[in-house]
């Protein structure tokens, strides 16, 4: 029988693999905790303050606060636009579990317009869920009682109270102060550019035309803010922190809401503008375009009706008139031609001059006639002015040329800005060579150069340039650009706005000023003078200059007759004027569209502003001065 053999243990080489594998086991083990401690060490200590600050995110919430916006007033202290209290409903969408059906419950239960329904949805796309967003701006107090007895059935609805703008004197000031409104996307990309958004975080509505959005940034303020701590149904449980907004200035305008009253009374039933301002410091004291329209309307969202009738209205009440109204300027530009005239020698103060019955550019057969069939006969410049002589403008134009008229005419502000602190306005247009090959691609010729030397043909200005041209010629070359901003409040204290000047106009004699600021008293006060009616017993000495523009072109041999005229053929009516004449207060300048003749329907308005100014306890109204004639 064979022995069998048994295999002996290897203890040395068992307790050498046992000893490598604890060895390996401990190494994985170190580097493990040495990996877990690593990490552990980066979020604890590296990554500290982005992990607090995400739980602080958590359960902290900064909610935006919006400022009150600034005041406006006139001159005298007379509130012009002001913060109301209203009441608006919210929904927060993430609140609410079926939203569509809770908007279509709530305007049945409010008797709400159901076009609100799709102008919510889409101000839903553009927040975020968890922002409230309003479904209609202002609530009557039944509306605000009938939501509160049933806003149990609402999750995520509330009534939120906020100011909201107001503009006591509606449409006799909404060229001017514009109006506010919700802010739409094209503004939130305006404010990204700017890098404003952030501080209108909390705010809904914005300046839209007029001073409300030239001052916009005065006006606005700055939003404060306060971190609140949440629980995690985002209930507010304490306040941690609050920043209180800085409201925005107060600012006084320069108008007088009294001049501003009687300017629109006076243009009642007409389609135009006036402007009075101060030449000494472009202070405007009234500016006036009508017809007009309410600004409230577009305060809490205009109604798609409404807005269509404004826009589809024929008399056009949602453009400016005053300072984007385009109009020939017709004989009211004269006195500045004087002054080119006499300070480029063409004429003297005592050259004399034949007006016949028409004006013609030699070896040509076109007739340039005057506005008097027969003609003037003899005049000197004064008694041009005076009777407003077409001839003898005819002539200073084609002996001056174009490029002078240009030249000097873009010196007294036509063709440009006027510099007025609104966005809304018109250059109108000062022709030249330059300006008619960009605009008709063809040269300029003699005959073009004969219309614009009475102000007609391609010369185009708004009344505001009218009033500023005026205001430089009373003040001998002057330039000043019209104002409408007075004074910002800050800390309490008014601080007023400096006078802007532009370049001076220099003439080589100071009397040529003088010569046309005559010939505009003969105007007024003159036996022949064209407003000499108009301006019957005023107890002041005023000068002016009337203007009618033609708004189509007759033929060679056609007369004028605005009885078989549709009313929007026939002849705007203008008047500048200024006064007391020897130490001037205010000018004034007034258009009224297809009115007629300028001394019958423009001067009469003129002279009641300027009673108005001077004579405020013993204002002529319009029916009275029409009397005098």
């Amino acid at each position: 029988m064979a022995r069998s053999r048994v295999k002996m243990r290897d203890h040395v080489a068992e307790s050498s693999l046992h000893w490598r594998r604890t060895l390996v086991s401990f190494i994985a083990i170190v580097l493990l905790m040495a990996g877990l401690f690593t990490n552990l060490y980066h979020l604890q200590v590296n990554e500290h303050q982005s992990y607090q600050t995400r739980s602080n995110d958590n359960r902290i919430k900064v909610v935006p606060i919006a400022p009150t916006r600034g005041l406006i007033y006139d001159r005298n202290g007379v509130l012009l636009a002001e913060n109301r209290p209203i009441y608006s409903l919210e929904i927060t969408p993430e609140k609410s579990a079926d939203l569509e059906a809770t908007v279509d419950e709530l305007i049945v239960l409010l008797n709400l317009d159901p076009a609100l329904k799709e102008r919510f949805f889409h101000d839903v796309q553009r927040n975020r869920r968890f922002n409230p967003v309003v479904l209609v701006s202002r609530l009557d107090e039944d509306q605000v009682a009938r939501f509160s007895i049933n806003q149990h059935k609402f999750p995520g609805a509330s009534i939120e109270a906020y100011l909201k703008r107001f503009y006591p004197y509606r449409d006799t000031l909404t060229h001017v102060l514009g109006y506010m409104a919700k802010i739409n996307d094209r503004d939130v990309e305006r404010l990204k550019e700017d890098n404003k958004l952030a501080n209108y975080a909390a705010t809904r509505d914005i300046g839209k035309l007029g001073v409300e959005r030239y001052y916009e940034d005065l006006l606005h303020g700055h939003a404060g803010f306060q971190e609140v701590e949440v629980n995690n149904r985002g209930r507010v449980i304490r306040t941690l922190r609050y920043e209180p907004p800085v409201p925005g200035s107060d600012i006084y305008l320069n108008l007088d809401i009294r001049l501003q009253q009687q300017a629109q009374t006076l243009l009642a039933e007409k389609r135009g503008a006036i402007v009075m301002m101060t030449p000494e410091d472009g202070q405007v004291r009234a500016l006036v375009s009508n017809p007009s329209y309410d600004p409230n309307l577009f305060v809490h969202g205009i109604s798609s009706p409404d807005y269509k009738a404004l826009l589809q209205n024929p008399d056009r009440p949602l453009i400016n008139r005053a300072s984007q109204g385009i109009y020939a300027p017709a004989s009211t530009v004269k006195p500045m031609l004087s002054i080119m005239a006499l300070n480029e020698g063409a004429i003297t103060p005592s050259t004399r001059f034949f007006g016949g019955p028409y004006f013609q550019i030699p070896n040509t057969k076109r007739k340039f006639r005057d506005w008097r069939r027969w003609g003037h006969g003899w005049m000197d410049v004064y008694r041009a002015i005076e009777i407003s002589a077409d001839t003898f403008f005819y002539d200073i134009a084609y002996r001056l040329g174009i490029d002078t008229m240009n030249d000097y005419m873009t010196r007294f502000g036509f063709g440009q800005n006027s510099g007025i602190d609104l966005h809304e306005e018109a250059t109108g247009t000062m022709p030249s060579r330059d300006w008619k090959q960009r605009r008709h691609k063809q040269p300029w010729y003699q005959g073009d150069t004969i219309s614009v030397g009475i102000g007609q043909g391609y010369w185009t200005a708004t009344p505001l340039q009218l009033a500023r041209a005026t205001s430089i010629m009373v003040d001998h070359g002057d330039t000043v650009h019209p104002r409408l901003l007075n004074a910002i409040v800050i800390n309490n204290k008014k601080v007023e706005m400096p006078i802007s000047h532009g370049e001076p106009i220099t003439l080589k004699q100071d009397n040529h000023w003088n010569v046309a600021l005559t010939g505009m008293w003969r105007v007024i006060n003159g036996k022949e003078g064209t407003a000499r009616r108009a301006f019957a017993k005023t107890p002041y000495v005023a000068g002016g200059k009337s203007g009618t523009a033609q708004v189509f072109s007759l033929a060679e041999n056609q007369q004028y007759d605005h009885k078989s005229l549709r009313e929007h053929l026939r002849d705007n009516a203008l008047f500048i004027g200024f006064a007391p004449y020897d130490n001037p207060e205010a000018v004034v300048s007034v258009v009224l569209e297809n009115a007629g003749g300028g001394s019958s329907q423009a001067a009469p308005l003129a002279r009641a502003m300027l009673d108005a100014f001077l004579l405020p306890d013993t204002s002529t109204t319009d029916e009275e001065v029409i009397a005098h004639e």
